[in-house]
C-alpha cells in the first residue's frame, strides 16, 4: 500500500513536469526556449513517471523493460535536443537578433 502511494506521487509529479513542459512549448517564441521545455519533458517527466510505475509493478520483467526504456530516453534525449539547437543556430541567419549565440571561435 505504501509504495503504491509513492509510486502514485511519483506518476503525479511526471504528469505535472509533462504538462508543464508542454504548456512551455506553446508559450514560448523562439525554437531554443521550446527546445529546451521539450528536453526537460522527455528528462524529468519520463523518469518522474516511469518511476512511479516501476515502484507500482514491483520487481519483476516489467521493472526491467521500463528501467531499459529509461536509460535509453536518458541517453538519446539530450543527443537529439543538442542536434536539433545545433541546426537552429547553424541554419538561422537572424537568431543573434533574439537571444546570444557563441561559436566555436569564441573564447571564454
Amino acid at each position: 500500500m505504501i509504495s503504491d502511494m509513492i509510486g502514485a506521487a511519483f506518476v503525479v509529479t511526471g504528469i505535472v513536469i509533462v504538462i508543464t513542459a508542454v504548456a512551455g512549448v506553446f508559450r514560448f517564441k523562439y525554437v531554443l526556449n521550446r527546445i529546451h521545455a521539450a528536453s526537460l519533458c522527455d528528462t524529468m517527466g519520463l523518469l518522474f513517471t516511469l518511476t512511479g510505475l516501476m515502484i507500482i509493478l514491483g520487481p519483476g520483467a516489467h521493472m526491467f523493460k521500463i528501467l531499459t526504456i529509461v536509460v535509453f530516453m536518458w541517453l538519446a534525449s539530450p543527443v537529439v535536443s543538442h542536434l536539433t539547437a545545433r541546426a537552429e543556430v547553424m541554419t538561422y541567419p537572424h537568431l543573434s537578433d533574439q537571444c546570444e549565440v557563441h561559436t566555436e571561435n569564441d573564447t571564454l
